[in-house]
């Protein structure tokens, strides 16, 4: 075999393995989400927030609970891994542990007959300290990672490229007001950089604080979901702006709930 025959049977097989490949991913469906998690220390607020390309994104994504922790599961997603990383809050664990302890123990079953394998999920913890870990598995649909802040985790995958979770990170640190606004600013901020490769639909965002919801024993401050909008982040913050209009109005805060969602102190 010459040099120009063998050249070309090398490009023949590089070109089957692509396709091959691509024939793999195709099989999966297409699930690329941004999320950011925050912590108000001057409140105690636990908050999340997520937008995708995917209707309803947040029933899958979000998950809360006051005095607990705030979590987000997304990409080649197990929804199992919120509740599961609740329960570890409540036993205490650091959220460096919770992660380990939920990717060890998954039997990576598969779903539906086809894989899904747990090396493709992303999902990050943050306990009511606002101590918090995250994870981006080898194999989530690229562009997939995660960034560090202050105070907030930002992750994505299927998206523009790394400056859409740094422009979360950004705008959520460098934004003031109430935590709500703040997660929509980070939102905004990953949009602006690139955000999800296929576009947008639905966005969701999702605040805890013991006691302090509308009306008696209720720990969900704010738990909003845009589920099919072309412009769902955008619909999103004229919700929160409404909202926070109710929290202001109030007449006086309750015990505890001081400046909670831009509230009276």
């Amino acid at each position: 075999m010459d040099r120009k025959t063998g050249a070309l049977a090398l490009a023949a097989i590089l070109s089957v393995a692509v396709l091959h490949s691509h024939a793999q991913q195709a099989d999966l469906p297409e699930i690329g989400t941004f999320s950011i998690l925050g912590y108000d220390p001057a409140t105690g607020e636990l908050g999340a927030a997520v937008q995708s390309r995917v209707f309803s994104a947040g029933n899958g994504v979000l998950w809360g609970e006051a005095n607990v922790g705030i979590v987000a599961t997304q990409a080649i997603v197990d929804v199992s891994y919120g509740p599961q990383a609740l329960a570890l809050l409540r036993e205490g664990r650091k959220p460096e542990e919770i992660i380990k302890t939920i990717l060890d123990r998954d039997p990576d079953p598969g779903y539906a007959g086809q894989p899904w394998p747990k090396a493709g999920r992303q999902f990050a913890v943050m306990n009511p300290k606002g101590e918090y870990a995250a994870y981006t598995g080898p194999q989530a649909p690229t562009w997939a990672g995660n960034k560090s802040g202050k105070y907030c985790t930002a992750q994505g995958n299927i998206l523009a490229g790394e400056a859409v979770v740094t422009g979360m990170v950004k705008n959520f640190e460098q934004t003031t007001g109430p935590l709500s606004i703040r997660l929509v600013a980070a939102l905004e901020g990953g949009q602006a950089a690139g955000g999800d490769t296929r576009g947008q639909q639905s966005a969701a965002l999702l605040i805890v604080k013991k006691d302090c919801g509308v009306w008696l024993h209720n720990d969900t401050v704010l738990r909003l979901q845009v589920d099919d909008n072309p412009e769902p982040i955008k619909e999103l913050r004229r919700l929160v702006e409404k909202a926070l209009g109710f929290s202001s109005g109030a007449r006086r805060a309750r015990p505890g709930c001081e400046g909670v969602n831009g509230g009276p102190k």
